[in-house]
């Protein structure tokens, strides 16, 4: 879900919540259905969601596995948190006044869905 999301991203998630085209959702695998995955509700389908990654080169969405039915989709997500870590993702831990209020600037994001969509986001 890159650039929306990155590794190491804790979420705030509302179970239960209704879903509409463009959240953000929390879903279960089709084929591993022990496996939870991040992705993007882009439309409403007979049967379920059309799911997409922000990320085109990513994969592993509707366009490999199909609709996803709506009992799978567990959670839409609200807001991420970016942990406090390295700069970079490696080295020296964050440190100063400076970096500390760009952390935090930065850590705390709702997940919205008004943004418009891009014809990646569109469903096929």
């Amino acid at each position: 879900m890159v650039p929306t999301l990155e590794s190491g991203d804790w979420l705030l998630v509302r179970y239960g919540a209704r879903v509409r085209p463009g959240d953000v959702v929390i879903l279960r695998h089709p084929f591993q259905q022990d496996l939870l995955v991040v992705k993007r509700a882009v439309e409403r389908r007979e049967g379920g969601w059309w799911v997409l990654g922000d990320n085109a080169f990513a994969g592993g969405d509707s366009t490999v596995y199909g609709v996803v039915p709506r009992a799978m989709v567990l959670a839409r997500v609200t807001a991420r948190l970016r942990p406090r870590g390295t700069a970079g993702g490696g080295g020296e831990p964050v440190r100063g006044m400076r970096a500390t209020l760009g952390w935090a600037y930065s850590a705390v994001r709702p997940v919205r869905s008004d943004v418009s969509l891009s014809r990646r986001l569109r469903a096929r």
